[in-house]
């Protein structure tokens, strides 16, 4: 992997081991936002114009990414503003299952609502714990997050793919904030039936953006309430006013934020998704071993065969505020510190972390 202390200044003065908190400012990113300010700046509304051809775009772009047809991808400005159009589009009662402890952006949403809803534990036998209640409780939807925020457990995508198979009438939505970004991912061929995320972590693409990907069978089972005039402005929206996208995009986007995931996208293209995915595989077997073997993790973590580049290692105040004092970015979560690892990253990172420890 080269060197990207240039494309992301941020790593040249700190150790950044915080993308599961937020991701960086590239040059990349940075360039296109300065470009597109110094736009609207000379041409003001001229350029608004273009945005429904420019959106289309930015659809386009996301829906290659991942492997979704464009016309089932709408933008949106974070997950839980998409996540929560969602939940309004499903019937009162409807029975929902939900990870215990699972990120509040999933669950108080759900919670908040005249839901049913059952639970599932997040430990060592996750999927195994999400068949039971499957089984046990027959819910309608399964919500939960693609890698869990604290501890960086990540769900099996087979079990996933089997578990869609074996009980077709489940709708399977995943929040892929803490995931996308990291290595490639087929929506069409995965298990979920809808996949969103917020893009200001592992795709580096700032705040203010994100999408939701819906399965063709979405359409006819999902009834959003919002709407607005853009719900038919542009392509894929124009000649169906019922689109399903359009519900999710009841008001003006911001073609500067998702000209930000749209620069972040290319960006990722640039590096090479094998480049980045071998950088973070790299990283994260080092730092498993590393780890375990001082102890620092949760038995239920090493117990796993699938898990993120995060992790939430044993220390308390005084050790976080000892790697603050070197330069160290991370975050406290849970009963410990949480560092997560990207393909910015490099050995030597975590040979610093790990002296310090």
């Amino acid at each position: 992997m080269k060197n990207l202390k240039k494309e992301f200044p941020v790593t040249a003065n700190y150790t950044h081991l915080n993308t599961a908190g937020s991701g960086l400012l590239s040059e990349t990113l940075l360039d296109f936002r300065q470009n597109h300010d110094l736009d609207y700046l000379v041409y003001g509304s001229v350029i608004k114009d273009k945005q429904d051809k420019f959106i289309s775009g930015v659809r386009k772009d996301v829906g290659s990414f991942f492997k979704c047809h464009p016309s089932r991808v709408a933008l949106v400005p974070s997950f839980s503003i998409g996540f929560n159009f969602l939940l309004d589009a499903l019937p009162s009662k409807t029975k929902v299952l939900l990870l215990q402890e699972d990120y509040p952006s999933i669950n108080w949403p759900v919670e908040a609502r005249d839901f049913e809803i059952c639970y599932a534990a997040i430990d060592e036998h996750l999927e195994e714990n999400i068949l039971q209640a499957v089984e046990r409780e027959k819910p309608q939807i399964l919500c939960l997050s693609l890698v869990q925020y604290v501890s960086g457990v990540q769900i099996d995508f087979e079990f996933l793919k089997k578990l869609k198979e074996n009980f077709p009438d489940l709708i399977i939505c995943g929040d892929g904030t803490q995931y996308c970004g990291v290595e490639e991912f087929d929506f069409e061929q995965s298990g979920l039936d809808i996949l969103g995320a917020s893009t200001y972590k592992w795709m580096n693409a700032g705040y203010g953006n994100g999408f939701f990907l819906f399965k063709e069978a979405m359409q006819e089972v999902l009834k959003p309430k919002a709407v607005g005039f853009a719900s038919i402005r542009g392509l894929y929206k124009e000649e169906n006013e019922h689109a399903l996208i359009g519900k999710f995009e009841p008001g003006h986007i911001d073609t500067l934020n998702m000209g930000s995931l749209q620069a972040a996208i290319q960006l990722v293209k640039k590096v090479g998704y094998s480049n980045i995915t071998e950088q973070i595989n790299t990283l994260k077997k080092q730092a498993l071993e590393a780890f375990a073997s001082r102890g620092l993790l949760d038995d239920f973590v090493t117990q796993r065969k699938v898990h993120s580049s995060i992790f939430n290692i044993k220390g308390d105040q005084k050790l976080f505020e000892k790697l603050k004092a070197k330069d160290i970015i991370c975050s406290q979560r849970g009963n410990g510190i949480r560092i997560s690892f990207h393909y910015f990253n490099t050995e030597s990172d975590l040979e610093q972390l790990l002296k310090l420890i």
